[in-house]
């Protein structure tokens, strides 16, 4: 059986409207990417890859936990097997994936942008290495060659305030560039109190980073907002924060600065005074945001490096991470609430992990909408192990329940690879059908012009007014 009798033109789209709104409004609209991790070490060189093993595999988290569920040892995941070795190990877990989003996703990348619509299996594995593999090796399918395919005018990357910038700078010196770079501010490393070792040596990073010493709290703040300033020389438009849950606990300056001293000299603070430092920090953070007219993004409730014999063997970051079932409510709305009072709160974009935590966030929103930007608060895309059909389909229900989704800035990539822009084109025909499927039932009105206007809106034009940031030329082309 031939691939193109699975993922067809019309894949998902499941009434005429549906496939209108797609192939006629949202499927060439540009891309905006305002949160991923792809390098920008690799976009400024223009990398060439050596194979689909390491655009395809290499620090994918996702298709590690596939293969290690079907049985497959670690040497083909981190370990040193040949790149084909590996690329084998995952066409032979590829069958099993069935009703997993690898398996479409999978099936997508290859159709787009290597044109290869056969399955991929054990017997089709060598085949489609090797062709794949070639096509890297042509100028259309380096990291600016592959962006310019996806019609991406906008990547913001995930960057540590104590990184140097140095290939955004370089980057930045392009004139009229295909797809824009931007940085994004992500500072977890200034709130990984618990262990005050690799604290005090971020903290020895930042001060190499500014050229000046760190004894006091108030001089953590200003070497913090002087590379905030950095950023945003460079084009930065956004924070973002990975965290388990809200920080919002009480706290006075007094406090603080007890605690910093304690940190500085390596003692470790009981729970409520680390509480209250992450609180005091990431509320600083949030002014920094403000006062320059940022977005802020927070992505909520991973349950991160589970697994204490992986991380020993492996180190972090490996694929041993699940959703958390934290409290979010409470601190959410302290923290959001605090700068608002205050008229202090910057856009915001709220991204959660649970499920069970959708109609929370979405309606937590709706309490600091102020009137003065559309969609100023943002129930964010379905993020990491929600970001598949299902979870989709219930983060759009959610925010078309109780808010705007009209307003809604639309899809992010939120990956590690350039071969991922296939989220948007899924994203984007999910959208397409949920509105068509409502038109079929009687819900929305045949209204072409306002459901043409939505698509675009959700798929691109929301996100260009929402972030502010300067497009590159593909962003010119909005078929």
């Amino acid at each position: 059986m031939s691939g193109s009798a699975f993922i067809k033109e019309d894949f998902l789209l499941e009434t005429d409207l549906a496939r209108h709104l797609f192939h006629d409004v949202a499927k060439d609209l540009p891309i905006i990417d305002y949160h991923c991790h792809l390098p920008p070490d690799q976009i400024r060189e223009n990398h060439k890859f050596r194979s689909i093993t390491e655009i395809w595999l290499d620090g994918d988290h996702y298709k590690w936990r596939a293969m290690r569920a079907n049985g497959v040892s670690e040497r083909y995941c981190t370990g040193d097997a040949t790149d084909f070795e590996k690329f084998e190990a995952w066409a032979k877990t590829v069958p099993e994936t069935i009703r997993n989003p690898l398996y479409h996703w999978t099936h997508m990348e290859l159709k787009k942008p290597f044109g290869i619509e056969e399955l991929l299996n054990a017997s089709s594995a060598r085949s489609i290495y090797d062709r794949t593999t070639a096509r890297l090796q042509e100028e259309e399918f380096t990291t600016l060659g592959l962006l310019k395919q996806f019609k991406v005018a906008v990547v913001c990357t995930t960057d540590d305030p104590v990184d140097s910038l140095e290939h955004h700078a370089e980057l930045a010196k392009r004139k009229d560039p295909a797809t824009r770079v931007c940085p994004t501010w992500r500072p977890d490393k200034a709130l990984a109190i618990e262990s005050p070792a690799q604290w005090n040596a971020w903290v020895g990073a930042l001060e190499a980073a500014n050229g000046t010493s760190i004894a006091t709290w108030s001089q953590f703040m200003a070497a913090l907002e002087r590379r905030h300033s950095a950023f945003h020389e460079l084009g930065c438009r956004a924070s973002d924060h990975g965290l388990e849950r809200m920080s919002a606990e009480p706290f006075t300056d007094s406090e603080i600065a007890i605690s910093f001293d304690a940190l500085r000299s390596g003692r470790a603070l009981d729970a409520l005074a680390a509480e209250k430092f992450k609180s005091a920090l990431l509320h600083h953070l949030a002014l920094l945001d403000h006062h320059r007219g940022w977005v802020q993004q927070f992505h909520l409730g991973a349950l991160r490096n589970t697994n204490a014999r992986a991380r020993r063997t492996l180190g972090p970051d490996k694929g041993f991470d699940s959703i958390g079932d934290f409290d979010q409510a409470v601190p959410l709305a302290r923290f959001l609430d605090r700068l608002d009072d205050s008229n202090q709160l910057a856009k915001t974009i709220l991204y959660n992990l649970n499920p069970r935590d959708n109609e929370l966030f979405a309606s937590m929103i709706g309490n600091f909408q102020d009137g003065s930007v559309p969609g100023k608060m943002q129930y964010g895309a379905a993020w990491w192990f929600l970001d598949q059909k299902d979870g989709m389909e219930a983060q759009l229900r959610a925010l078309s329940n109780l808010g705007l989704f009209s307003r809604f800035v639309g899809m992010i990539t939120d990956s590690r690879s350039f071969l991922s822009y296939s989220r948007h084109e899924y994203y984007r025909r999910l959208v397409c059908n949920l509105l068509g499927n409502d038109v079929r039932s009687g819900f929305l009105p045949d209204d072409r012009e306002l459901l043409t206007r939505a698509v675009r809106n959700v798929c691109f034009e929301n996100a260009k007014a929402y972030l502010g940031l300067p497009l590159g030329t593909l962003g010119e082309s909005k078929a």
